[in-house]
C-alpha cells in the first residue's frame, strides 16, 4: 500500500461518542444482583476481546440509570485507573446486548472512518500503548490523568477501511485458534474438577466420608511458601527500583490480567528482577488474585525466560510437590472459594493480605492420598499446559506481525 494512502487523524476525529464510566458512589458492591446487565471489571478488560468468563450484575433498571456508562456491541472500553494499557472491544457476537463500565474505565464509539478492532490492535502495539500510556501516573494507584479528553488529543496514522478490514483479519484469525485452545483447555479444566470433586467433595476413594485422620490445619502452618510483590519493600523502594517494560525485557512481570488469557507482554530490567528476589516465579506455583477481581486462581506458566510476580495477587508455592494440584483445585472450587470470601474486605475495592489469608484453614488429606489424586489428575493438567504453551507461541507470531501490519509501509 503506497504511504499517500494512509492519513493522520487526531483521535476526536474517530470517535462518535466517549464517556467515563459512573462515580463510584453510584456503583457499590451492594448493588450487585445475581443475573441482570454486566458490569466490566478489570478481569473483563484482557487480551483484544471481551472476556466474558465472569461478571458481577446490576438490575436493567440500575443500568438504564447509569446512562452513558452503558456500552453495547462494537464499543471499545479503556481502562484509565488500574491496570492500564489494557483496551478491548466488544464484539458483535457477545454474550449480551449491552454491558455497564465501571468507575475505572471509559468507553468509546468509532465512526465510519475506523473499525473497532483495528484500533483495539493499534493500541496494543508498542506505539500504541507507549500513547495510551503517555499522560500516566504511577503514584498510588496507577491512573491516567484527565483519561477521555488525553485519549481524543492522541494522533493515529490509519489506512482506508478496507486495508483496516485486511489487517484485522488477519491477526483475529490468531486470536481464534487462542481462544478455541482456550475453550479446549476450559473443558479440561471441568474434567479435573469432577476429579477433584469425586476425591475430596464426595470422597468416593475413602467410601464416602472425609478420613478421621485429615486435621484441620492454618494454611499458614503447612509447608508453603506464600509471597507477594510488596513483600520486596515498601512503596517507595518498589517504585525507585522497579521499573515495567513493554514487549520485551529481561523477565515476565506476571499479573493477573495476562494469566487470564495466556498472553505476556509485561516485562522488568535485570536489575528489578533481582530486587523482587522474594516473588521469583519458576513456573507451576499457584497464584490468587487478592484485589479487585478476588479470587481468580491460576498455575504459573513455565516460559522461556524468568518470571517474577506482579502485583495484586499472591503466590503459594507447595514445598511437597503432590500438593500443588490438590491445592490448586481447592481454592478454585467452592469451599476455597468461600474460605477467600470470608477473609476479603473492602467496600468498593475487595482486597485480602497475605497474613490473613495464612489463616484459612483446611482438613488437609494425608500425602499418601495426595500422590495418588496427583497421579491421576496429572494429564489434564500436562494437556493444559501444552495448549497455554501453543497459545504463547501463536501470541508471539501476532505480536510480531502487529507492528508491520500497523506500520504505512505494510
Amino acid at each position: 500500500m503506497s504511504k499517500t494512502e494512509w492519513k493522520e487523524y487526531e483521535m476526536s476525529e474517530l470517535i462518535k461518542e466517549i464517556s467515563m464510566g459512573p462515580f463510584g458512589s453510584n456503583i457499590k458492591v451492594e448493588c450487585f444482583t445475581d443475573s441482570g446487565v454486566p458490569v466490566l471489571n478489570g478481569s473483563n478488560l484482557v487480551g483484544f476481546r471481551l472476556n466474558e468468563d465472569s461478571f458481577n450484575y446490576v438490575t436493567e433498571e440500575k443500568a438504564t440509570s447509569l446512562g452513558k456508562a452503558n456500552a453495547y456491541r462494537g464499543d471499545i472500553a479503556i481502562t484509565h485507573r488500574g491496570t492500564l494499557g489494557q483496551i478491548v472491544y466488544i464484539p458483535q457476537n457477545s454474550k449480551y446486548r449491552r454491558y455497564v463500565i465501571s468507575q475505572s474505565q471509559f468507553r468509546v464509539r468509532c465512526n465510519e472512518k475506523v473499525i473497532p478492532e483495528y484500533l483495539v490492535y493499534y493500541f496494543h502495539s508498542r506505539l500504541g500503548q507507549h500513547k495510551l500510556l503517555s499522560n500516566a501516573s504511577q503514584v498510588g494507584v496507577p491512573s491516567l490523568a484527565r483519561p477521555t479528553s488525553t485519549f481524543q488529543k492522541l494522533t493515529i496514522s490509519i489506512p482506508p477501511v478496507a486495508k483496516q478490514k485486511e489487517i484485522v483479519k488477519i491477526l483475529s484469525s490468531l486470536d481464534d485458534k487462542i481462544e478455541l485452545n482456550n475453550a479446549i483447555n476450559r473443558n479440561l479444566e471441568e474434567q479435573a474438577q469432577a476429579i477433584f470433586k469425586s476425591w475430596f467433595v464426595d470422597f468416593e476413594p475413602f467410601g464416602g466420608e472425609m478420613p478421621e485422620d485429615w486435621n484441620e490445619t492454618r494454611i499458614g502452618d503447612l509447608p508453603i511458601y506464600v509471597t507477594d510483590y510488596v513483600s520486596n519493600g515498601s512503596f517507595a523502594s518498589l517504585k525507585e527500583n522497579v521499573s515495567l517494560l513493554q514487549n520485551d525485557g529481561f523477565a515476565y512481570f506476571i499479573r493477573n490480567t495476562d494469566l487470564k488469557v495466556g498472553d505476556f507482554n509485561t516485562f522488568v530490567d535485570e536489575h528489578s528482577y533481582h530486587f523482587l528476589e522474594k516473588s521469583k516465579l519458576f513456573g507451576g506455583e499457584i497464584i490468587i488474585s487478592n484485589v479487585g477481581d478476588v479470587g481468580s486462581v491460576f498455575l504459573c506458566p513455565k516460559l522461556n525466560k524468568p518470571m517474577t510476580l506482579g502485583n495484586n495477587i499472591i503466590m503459594l508455592r507447595c514445598l511437597k510437590d503432590f500438593q500443588n494440584y490438590f491445592f490448586y483445585m481447592w481454592f478454585k472450587w467452592f469451599d476455597g472459594q468461600i474460605s477467600i470470601k470470608n477473609v476479603t474486605g473492602g467496600s468498593v475495592l475487595q482486597k485480602f493480605n497475605k497474613t490473613d489469608f495464612k489463616n484459612i484453614k483446611i482438613h488437609m488429606p494425608l500425602d499418601e492420598s495426595l500422590e495418588r489424586f496427583n497421579a491421576s489428575i496429572s494429564p489434564f493438567i500436562n494437556k493444559i499446559e501444552e495448549n497455554a504453551k501453543e497459545n504463547q507461541r501463536i501470541a508471539r507470531v501476532r505480536d510480531e506481525l502487529l507492528p508491520k501490519l500497523m506500520s504505512e509501509n505494510s
